[in-house]
């Protein structure tokens, strides 16, 4: 009993530390993390029941059904298997965190993703290193090269250019997701008329956070008409500032935000960025 209670200890202490957590206390954005740290091991065990142990035997469970599923004949399961099959467990595991360790709904995502690209290739047709690079480096998205306070990667987008692309992030950042900054300097009204309420209800539905900046009162309008089709926990996730940034603050460190997002950092670039993901 002795040892059970040392290590309800450590999980007490890294629970009480997750409360109080600062930029400094987590690993890179770009470039490979040597080791995640404790604090997000622990989150992944409370958030995702992910352990050692678990991820081993479900990552056993879903090479089974992804084998099973595609020897019954389904082409979709088939190539689910073809598409996975031999691929490193890293990859499946982004699946399984993504749907909290349910086997089969991690199944579900991975046949979706492949229907997906199958029904929709030209979307993938020029999706090569260049092509994401020059995104990149316009800045759509910007990606802050700190962490928020909380773990989570931190994409700027100016709303005016209103744009979204699909970025891959490593281990640390599947267990603590990715927040997005949403800057309405420059939105316009004919911008605003184009956003389509399921469309803003999606983008929060898949994010940790999205904090608005800025936004004019023709963008409350249309957020006003999303709310009520958005559950409680999604209300939670969305931050609508305006141009009172007291509450930005406490969830960003000015010092990690660049001067267009009202930091204390200079103006973002790109390129930079672009520097530290492909060279």
């Amino acid at each position: 009993s002795g040892s059970f209670r040392m290590v309800s200890e450590e999980e007490q202490a890294l629970r009480a530390k997750l409360e109080h957590l600062t930029v400094k206390d987590h690993g890179p954005v770009f470039g490979p993390c040597a080791k995640l740290p404790d604090h997000t091991v622990q989150k992944a065990k409370d958030e995702l029941n992910e352990t050692e142990e678990k991820r081993v035997a479900t990552l056993k469970e879903l090479r089974g059904i992804m084998k099973e599923k595609a020897e019954g004949g389904d082409d979709l399961n088939k190539a689910v298997q073809d598409t996975f099959g031999e691929k490193p467990d890293g990859l499946l595991v982004r699946f399984i965190r993504a749907r909290k360790y349910d086997v089969n709904r991690a199944f579900e995502l991975m046949k979706g993703y492949v229907r997906f690209r199958r029904d929709y290739p030209e979307l993938f047709e020029n999706l090569t290193p260049e092509a994401v690079r020059s995104t990149i480096e316009a800045g759509y998205p910007g990606i802050l090269p700190s962490r928020d306070k909380y773990g989570r990667v931190v994409l700027l987008f100016n709303i005016e250019n209103w744009d979204y692309e699909e970025i891959t992030f490593d281990e640390e950042t599947q267990i603590n997701g990715f927040c997005i900054i949403e800057n309405f300097k420059g939105f316009t009204m004919q911008q605003a008329s184009g956003i389509k309420p399921t469309e803003l209800k999606k983008m929060v539905d898949m994010l940790q956070a999205v904090h608005f900046i800025h936004q004019p009162w023709y963008f409350t309008t249309t957020y006003n008409v999303v709310k009520p089709l958005m559950k409680g926990k999604l209300l939670e996730r969305v931050f609508v500032h305006g141009d009172e940034l007291d509450n930005y603050y406490k969830e960003f460190d000015a010092d990690i935000l660049p001067s267009e997002f009202d930091g204390k950092g200079s103006k973002y670039d790109g390129k930079a960025t672009a520097a530290k993901l492909f060279d």
